[in-house]
């Protein structure tokens, strides 16, 4: 049978898994979740015009283009596979505690500048958007960029199964999704499962050498480049941190300078490791460093954004206690007096929650800052001298009802807390 789907496939290459966005000649998926059924809009992908429908629920109709089979979501994956077996290109996994999407945004404007390069869009990083992102990838792609994102022990293992990575990045292994990955050992694990695959089938790492736990994690994996602020095959610092991040370059490459449009000193590493990308895969260095200067950071990540006299770092899309403590100090060294830190609870950390909230209130009491807004998540039950709101829309009101002039805030938190919300506060 997937033989057969696949050369469906081949004529219609375009995949969707929501009837509500399907376009005639597309091949509809019904997926299942805890809300949802997609069995149920068959008849309706029908109408429609798809190519093929995909359900393992027999739906009682008689059409050519229904392909029944035992799990929809299997055959998404194993259709994945299928395609990924034909591409001989080279594919690059990226995944990470933090930092993950912007790195990969920046080695796929490093890569596209002087090859067809195909990535994940936006957040598709998990069990159905890493088979859709393989899907997405044409026969005329030179390199494919796959971001993987994980919440447990052996997911990144299943998605090595179909991706079949020929290179592979680990950002940093930081304390995210604690709980799902049961600490911050199994956090190591569970990202090391992309080390794992690159180690048994010959593959190449790149490795932030900085960190001294990849020394041990890399250990056997066939090719390593290694990248940092020393002792690595590329190096480079920070030259300038405010209020957008310039970084010099120094070893194993011939950018010297790049003015990026990103916020935080935490970019560096990501930064770096586009330059090795860049440079491994032979793309010139004047065009390595265009593009990672043109890249402008969206969707509330790493933001600079200007309100009228205020200045607002956007760091919204997601938190965990490793991001947050760099997204803290970093506001810390910046040059204001009038400075207001705006956090929302972060989310997924088990047991050791409240402990992390506590430390992140530790954290902000060793700086001086105009005001502190804590909002959400387990802030609620941690010792603090600083507002606490339930929501971002009460913290939103608070913030209008100051009307602020000439300040700098830090905007962060878990995508759940909507810390974005706040930003409506300085629409007029």
């Amino acid at each position: 049978m997937i033989e057969a789907l696949y050369q469906v496939y081949l004529q219609h290459p375009f995949i969707q898994t929501d009837t509500r966005k399907l376009s005639a000649g597309e091949i509809f998926f019904a997926l299942k979740g805890p809300h949802f059924n997609g069995n149920s809009f068959a008849a309706k992908a029908l109408e429609t015009g798809a190519a093929a429908v995909v359900v393992d629920e027999h739906p009682h109709l008689q059409d050519d283009r229904i392909f029944i089979v035992p799990d929809a979501l299997k055959m998404l994956q194993d259709l994945a596979l299928h395609h990924r077996k034909q591409l001989t290109i080279p594919f690059l996994a990226i995944t990470g505690s933090n930092g993950k999407t912007t790195t990969k945004e920046l080695i796929h404007a490093v890569l596209s500048s002087t090859y067809k390069t195909s990535t994940t869009t936006g957040n598709l990083n998990n069990h159905i958007g890493v088979p859709l992102t393989i899907l997405a990838v044409t026969p005329d792609t030179e390199i494919a960029v796959i971001e993987m994102g994980a919440n447990h022990q052996k997911e990144i293992e299943g998605y090595c199964r179909y991706t079949l990575p020929t290179h592979g990045i680990i950002t940093n292994c930081g304390k995210a999704h604690l709980e799902g990955f049961g600490g911050m050992e199994g956090v190591r694990k569970g990202k090391g499962e992309l080390y794992d695959f690159l180690r048994a089938h010959n593959g190449t790492a790149f490795i932030m050498w900085d960190y001294d736990y990849f020394h041990t994690m890399s250990k056997g994996i066939p090719h390593i480049i290694t990248y940092g602020t020393k002792d690595a095959d590329i190096t480079g610092t920070v030259l300038q941190g405010e209020p957008f991040l310039e970084v010099q370059m120094h070893s194993g490459t011939n950018v010297k300078k790049i003015s990026t449009q990103l916020v935080g000193d935490y970019n560096l590493p990501n930064i770096i490791v586009a330059v090795a990308v860049g440079a491994y895969f032979k793309v010139p260095p004047d065009k390595i460093m265009q593009a990672i200067e043109q890249y402008a950071p969206t969707n509330s990540r790493s933001q600079l954004l200007k309100k009228g006299t205020n200045t607002i770092i956007l760091d919204a899309y997601n938190a965990n206690p490793t991001s947050m403590k760099a997204a803290i100090e970093n506001f810390a060294r910046m040059q204001n007096d009038n400075k207001y830190v705006c956090i929302g609870g972060m989310m997924e950390l088990g047991e050791d929650s409240q402990m992390e909230h506590q430390a992140m209130v530790d954290l902000l009491e060793q700086f001086t800052w105009k005001d502190v807004l804590l909002t959400g998540g387990d802030f609620s039950k941690v010792r603090h001298h600083y507002h606490y709101f339930d929501d971002a829309m009460q913290a939103k009101e608070w913030l209008l009802s100051k009307s602020l002039q000439d300040a700098t805030l830090l905007i962060k938190g878990s995508r759940s807390m909507k810390m974005e919300t706040l930003l409506q506060a300085f629409d007029k």
